[in-house]
């Protein structure tokens, strides 16, 4: 029963899912530094810099992007896509986004939430069963992965999902070797994956394993926007990947941003690279795939890690934010909900970091800002697991994305130096 209801409210949603706006920005399109008062000069900063890193051998190469104003001032390509072919990068590369994805399930889940389906304190138990009941770590035997648990004294909420707070793990990567023994025994599929199983499947899994720690007690980074992902199924009645470019992508014109890419695009994805003995080299399948957006089952449509784009996609689904939820005449968040957003969702778990973390991103605040370099008071940001860094910062409405697809780096100082030379090149 509940399922059919759950049913009929989607379809009753359905007709009116997207609305238009009595406001209508007009699509990024590109303009110069002059007009939106950033310096040409001081942006050229950027290109010494990022020339420097790869002839130095800290990247491979990247692709940069600044816009303000709903105008890309600068976006540029240096070095190589693949070293190994010698294929030169180009500004519409694709890059694997990874953690760049969470935002994205963030915001189906707050569209929803926006349509009434649910409050963000509803436990998860309630949409996605498996859940119920949930079960803390207590003792762990490393020779045979056997262990005993107790009663969480809460449910694991949606806000909990949202906010990296519902004591979920992370498996592979997780910092707690008990985990990653755990989710491994399970079958849990952590991040990306060329096997076939379904992204319900896998949290369905998850749901039966011991959390870290009791809901909203800590902030453990996790595999909570997976769980979101599939509940966003449940709560639409779409496969994730669907919903996303029926409801996102699409109105937004996000049209290189994919789980798995079209034949057509494949050509344009940037390799993962190493470096090894002074080279740079493809990485090796470990615990994945690196070639999974190409190829495999193509089935697992993971919310917190599984998305490809390209620096202008993500660039304007950034706008998106910065405008208060519109883009084009198209409504997709409310400007009072994206308020509620980027507050301070996780109390003082990060007391003392200058940044507090919301409901889609980490969003700096008043020390923050003073501590100089990383942007204005609420600008908000994330990155990746492959080296992709973005920031939007809403006072002076400028959005900086820097990509690149590498992994086991140690030299590489752009990500926080781009940060900063935008920031400098604010010339009003």
């Amino acid at each position: 029963m509940k399922n059919l209801i759950i049913l009929l409210l989607s379809l009753a949603f359905s007709a009116n899912a997207q609305t238009n706006s009595i406001h209508k920005s007009k699509p990024l399109t590109e303009g110069s530094p002059e007009k939106v008062g950033l310096s040409p000069e001081r942006l050229q900063r950027i290109d010494a810099m990022l020339q420097e890193a790869v002839a130095d051998g800290d990247i491979p190469g990247a692709v940069a992007l600044v816009a303000r104003n709903g105008k890309i001032v600068y976006h540029k390509a240096f070095g190589l896509a693949d070293n190994a072919s010698g294929q030169e990068l180009k500004r519409d590369a694709i890059f694997r986004i990874a953690s760049q994805t969470k935002a994205i399930t963030s915001t189906a889940v707050m569209m929803l939430w926006e349509e009434g389906r649910f409050q963000l304190d509803d436990p998860i138990s309630k949409y996605i069963p498996e859940f119920k009941n949930p079960q803390v770590l207590r003792t762990f035997q490393y020779s045979d992965t056997s262990y005993t648990s107790v009663p969480a004294t809460k449910e694991i909420t949606i806000r909990h999902l949202l906010t990296h707070t519902s004591g979920l793990g992370y498996g592979a990567i997780d910092g707690d070797e008990r985990f990653r023994m755990l989710y491994r025994k399970a079958g849990v599929t952590d991040l990306f994956t060329t096997e076939n199983i379904s992204i319900g499947e896998s949290v369905k899994r998850l749901a039966a394993l011991p959390l870290h720690h009791t809901p909203g007690e800590k902030y453990t980074y996790s595999e909570g926007l997976d769980v979101l992902g599939y509940f966003v199924e449940v709560m639409s009645g779409m496969p994730f990947d669907v919903f996303l470019r029926k409801r996102l992508f699409e109105p937004l014109g996000m049209h290189d941003t994919w789980f798995y890419l079209p034949q057509d695009k494949a050509k344009r994805l940037v390799s993962v690279q190493r470096r090894e003995e002074g080279e740079w080299r493809r990485f090796p399948v470990t615990f994945y795939d690196p070639d999974y957006p190409v190829k495999g089952a193509r089935q697992f449509f993971s919310g917190g890690a599984g998305l490809s784009s390209t620096a202008t996609d993500y660039a304007t689904f950034l706008q998106m934010y910065l405008n208060g939820g519109e883009l084009n005449g198209k409504r997709f968040l409310s400007r009072t909900t994206i308020q509620a957003m980027m507050g301070n969702q996780i109390g003082d778990l990060w007391e003392g970091t200058g940044r507090h973390y919301g409901l889609a991103f980490g969003v700096q605040n008043q020390k923050g800002q003073d501590m100089g370099g990383n942007g204005s008071l609420g600008t908000f940001d994330w990155g990746g697991y492959f080296n992709t860094q973005y920031f939007a910062d809403p006072k002076e409405n400028i959005i900086g994305i820097l990509m690149k697809q590498t992994q086991g780096t140690t030299s590489d100082d752009t990500g926080w130096k781009f940060r900063l030379l935008v920031g400098q090149s604010v010339d009003d």
